[in-house]
C-alpha cells in the first residue's frame, strides 16, 4: 500500500530516533537511583508513526518499596529529575508526570510502579509496559503495519484519542483491535458488523458476553462496544469511546471499503480561503489556547466552541466546525429580530407575575402565561458575535479568541 510508505518510519529514520531515545535513558537513568526508565508507548511496541518526536518513558519504581507511598511517585522523581535536567513541565493526571524537550523530541516521563501482573497496579499508568509487552509478542510487521495504518486512518478522520474532548480510539484500543482481527482492512470489515455494546475479548477472559457484562463495573459499560484489555480482565479498554466517534467510524469504514484511496489516511486542514466558497455566512475564529495538559486545556476549547454554536442557533447554522486553534461557523442569517420573546410565569401566579412585569416594561398574555418583548442589544452577526466572545464563560476557558474574518 502507497500510504504506508508515508507514514512508516524508514530504517534511517528507526535508527535516528533509536540514537536520540538511547541518548536521553543515558541521561536520565544515572540520576533514578534505584528506579529505572525504560522506553514505552508506542516507542516499545513498534507502531509508531513516521515523523512522530513524542516520546513515552516509563519510570520504573520498585513495588514493596513504593507501593504504600504510590502517591508521592512524581515528588520523588522530580527530586531526582533536579539533578540532571534544568528545564522540565511538571503536568497533572491521575498521576503526575513530566514532559522534558531534548534534541528535538518531547519525552514524557512518567512514575510507575513496576508490576508483574495488572491486579497488582495501584493506578492504571502502571499496567502500561504490560499493554506494550502483550502488542510486542503477539504482532508481527505485518500487524504492526495495519496498526500504523488504522492509527493514520483514525487520526485523519478525527477518530483517534481518547482525551475527554475526543472521546474516539485511543493507539491502545487500535492495536487490540487489529491485532484481535488480523490486519486493518479485516478490522474495517469488521467494524460494519459490530453491534451495540458488543463485547471483544482478544484473550477469552470470559465464557460469553453475559459473563463479561456481570463481572465488569457499571461505570465502564456505557461505551458502545467493550474491548476487554487483553491484561487486564476487569477494564473496558474503549470505556472512553463516544457513540458518535463509533459510529463516524463505521460511516468512514463503510466509504473506505467501498473505494479505498490515500486520502483517507490524510487530515483536511481548515483553510479558510475554501471556507469562503461554501453558500452562507462564515465566521471564522482563530483562538489562543490556555497553557497545562492538553486534555483538560482541549475539553475547554471545547466549551467554548460548544457555547458559541449554541448561541449562533438563532442565526441557523448550516455547518460548523473546529479544529484545536480554529473555530468556524456557517449561517443561514446576518440578522435576526431586533426583539427576543422572554416567557414570564403563569398570570395566576400574581407575586411572580408582579415581579416580571416591573423588570419587563412591554408584556403581554399569551396562553395564560406573561410574555414580554425585549430589545436586543445586538441583533446583527457581528456585534452578536463580538458581544459573545467578551462573555465571561469564553473568557475563564482560553486565553484569547478573534474574529479573522466575516464573509457575507
Amino acid at each position: 500500500m502507497e500510504v504506508l510508505k508515508k507514514i512508516k518510519p524508514n530504517k534511517q529514520e528507526e535508527r535516528e530516533v533509536k540514537v536520540k531515545i538511547d541518548r536521553f535513558l543515558k541521561k536520565l537513568n544515572p540520576v533514578l537511583g534505584d528506579a529505572k526508565g525504560v522506553l514505552g508507548g508506542s516507542g516499545a511496541k513498534g507502531t509508531w508513526l513516521k515523523g512522530s518526536h513524542d516520546v513515552d518513558v516509563f519510570v520504573m519504581f520498585n513495588y514493596r518499596k513504593y507501593k504504600e507511598r504510590s502517591h508521592r511517585l512524581a515528588d520523588e522523581l522530580e527530586k531526582r529529575l533536579k539533578k540532571k535536567f534544568k528545564k522540565y513541565s511538571r503536568l497533572h493526571g491521575s498521576r503526575d508526570y513530566f514532559q522534558i524537550q531534548e534534541n528535538g523530541f518531547t519525552f514524557e516521563v512518567v512514575p510507575i510502579l513496576r508490576i508483574r501482573e495488572a491486579a497488582q497496579a495501584v493506578n492504571i499508568t502502571d499496567i502500561s509496559p504490560l499493554h506494550a509487552q502483550w502488542v510486542a509478542e503477539k504482532s508481527d510487521e505485518k500487524l504492526r503495519d495495519g496498526i500504523r495504518l488504522a492509527k493514520a486512518f483514525c487520526k485523519a478522520q478525527g477518530l483517534y484519542g481518547a482525551e475527554s474532548y475526543i472521546r474516539g480510539f485511543s493507539g491502545y484500543v487500535l492495536e487490540i483491535l487489529v491485532i484481535h482481527y488480523r490486519g486493518f482492512e479485516r478490522f474495517l470489515r469488521k467494524v460494519l458488523s459490530l453491534k451495540e455494546r458488543q463485547v471483544i475479548d482478544p484473550e477469552k477472559w470470559y465464557k460469553n458476553r453475559e459473563e463479561a457484562i456481570v463481572a465488569l463495573n457499571e461505570a465502564k459499560l456505557h461505551s458502545p462496544i467493550i474491548v476487554i484489555d487483553p491484561v487486564d480482565k476487569e477494564r473496558n479498554a474503549a470505556a472512553a469511546l463516544s457513540q458518535e466517534k463509533f459510529l463516524l467510524l463505521k460511516q468512514k469504514a463503510s466509504e473506505y471499503l467501498k473505494k479505498p484511496a490515500d486520502d483517507f489516511f490524510v487530515k483536511e486542514e481548515i483553510k479558510f480561503s475554501e471556507l469562503k466558497k461554501k453558500k452562507g455566512n462564515l465566521v471564522y475564529f482563530e483562538v489562543d489556547a490556555l497553557q497545562g495538559k492538553k486534555d483538560i486545556i482541549g475539553c475547554k476549547l471545547l466549551q467554548v466552541f460548544v457555547f458559541l454554536k449554541k448561541r449562533l442557533q438563532e442565526f441557523g447554522v448550516i455547518e460548523s466546525g473546529c479544529d484545536w486553534d480554529k473555530f468556524w461557523f456557517l449561517v443561514k442569517k446576518k440578522e435576526i429580530d431586533k426583539f427576543e420573546i422572554k416567557k414570564g410565569p403563569p398570570i395566576k401566579l400574581k407575586k411572580y407575575a408582579l415581579e416580571f412585569k416591573k423588570v419587563n416594561k412591554k408584556t403581554y398574555v399569551e396562553k395564560g402565561r406573561l410574555m414580554a418583548k425585549v430589545p436586543r442589544k445586538f441583533y446583527d452577526l457581528k456585534g452578536f458575535v463580538k458581544d459573545k466572545i467578551k462573555d465571561k464563560y469564553v473568557k475563564e476557558r482560553i486565553k484569547t479568541i478573534k474574529t479573522i474574518s466575516f464573509s457575507f
